[in-house]
Formats: C-alpha cells, structure tokens, sequence
C-alpha cells in the first residue's frame, strides 16, 4: 500500500489529488491548516487529517511526528500554495509590489515547500519507492514567460511566478542529490481554484490528473522534471 501525504488538501486540486488517488488505491494523509475544513474534507474521501501550517515550523515539526506514527509515507505533495493578490482579488502589478508582498507569496510557496520536505525526508527515506512531486505553474517557466508569443506572457505579477521558478530549482536540486527518488515539478494547467478567484479555464478533475500522474510514477520513471499533462515544459 502507498502512503501519500498533500499539503493544502482541503479543497481545490489537494482535495481533488487525494480523491484521485484514493481511488486508485492509495492510502492518502490529507494535510490542512484549518481544522475544520481539513476534517470535514477527511471525513468525505476516507482520508486522515493531519493538521499542518506549511509557514510555521513548529507545526510543521508536529505534522512529522503524526506522519511517523501513521507508519510513514512513500509520496509527498506539496500542493500548498497562494498567489498573493491585491485589493479587490487584482494581481499586483510589479510597480506597485514591495517586498513584503514577495516575502508572503514566498513564506508559503518556497519556504513552506523548504520546510516540509526537509522535515519528510528521513521518513520517505524508508520507502522503497519514494517520490516527490511540487505543484508548479506555467508562470515558473522563465522562458515562456520572457516570450511574446508564449501563452503566460500577459501575466503582470512578481511574486507568484518567482516563487514557482524557485520551486522548479528545488525540484532540480532534490532529484540530483536524491537518485534514487523520482522528484518533479507539475503544471496542473489553470484550473478553476480560490487561488485564481475561480477564473481558471479548467476543472479540478482535469488538473488533479497530470499531479496524481507524477504522484504514480514508477520507481525507473522520470525525475528532475517540469511537467504538464501535454508533456515537459521549457525551464
């Protein structure tokens, strides 16, 4: 049985990753920073709740102690993650971001990835098959981002697509230094989620897939990938 811990799991794509995947047989630790939300969504897929705040280390720390005493895991997800908009649900314009702005996006996107994997670590270290995979975006793409053609250079903000740069470099870093790990990087696609304010083009469903896809890889498959569900994308 493969045990999956998602960060961010009581709705949107975490909730939806862990349904996925329960059906297809995995045994899912559904991680939330809100109690009540993170139960009830437990309580509706058959998961196990377990309380995390990816931006405080010390429930990041307890989170690791019940992880250990559910018997360890095989999979992380870190699927945490904000977007940090302005007032009235507006993407900040890079003129008008300061950096604590930055600094927000960051504490969450970056350093809560930072801090739950290096927590997780030892215990995914005793699975046979560990994997690693870090929700990304197509904004994280410096190359399609810099292009006029390329279909996120219309996106204003900072903060958002640098904190996903950053996690694609994690996601390179771990799969070099951990061979025998398969770690990578995920565009779900823009997928309709409180994130974006529910303006994404697809369904959770459809974006849930290509995470729960690299949630399943085999232990001879791919790492130190940025992947969507059309195939790897330019760095």
């Amino acid at each position: 049985m493969t045990t999956t811990f998602i960060t961010g799991a009581n709705k949107g794509l975490g909730k939806e990753t862990a349904r996925q995947l329960i059906a297809a047989g995995h045994t899912v630790l559904l991680g939330a920073r809100d109690e009540n939300r993170g139960m009830a969504a437990a309580a509706e897929l058959g998961a196990t709740f377990i309380r995390i705040d990816v931006t405080d280390g010390a429930s990041v720390a307890r989170a690791a102690e019940r992880i250990a005493g559910e018997g360890g895991i095989d999979v992380l997800i870190n699927n945490a993650g904000v977007e940090g908009r302005g007032p009235g649900n507006t993407i900040l314009a890079p003129a008008e971001t300061t950096a604590e702005d930055v600094r927000a996006v960051f504490d969450v996107n970056v350093f809560g990835t930072m801090r739950v994997t290096h927590a997780l670590l030892p215990l995914l270290e005793r699975s046979a098959a560990p994997v690693i995979v870090n929700v990304a975006s197509g904004l994280a793409s410096l190359s399609m981002l810099s292009d006029p053609s390329g279909p996120t250079h219309f996106y204003p903000g900072i903060a958002y697509p640098a904190s996903k740069a950053v996690v694609n470099t994690i996601t390179i870093q771990l799969a070099k230094a951990l061979p025998r790990f398969r770690v990578n990087s995920v565009e779900p696609g823009f997928t309709r989620t409180d994130l974006n304010g529910n303006t994404g083009t697809q369904s959770v469903e459809v974006g849930a897939r290509h995470i729960v896809r690299m949630a399943m890889v085999s232990p001879d498959g791919p790492t130190g990938t940025f992947a969507s569900g059309h195939g790897d994308l330019p760095w």
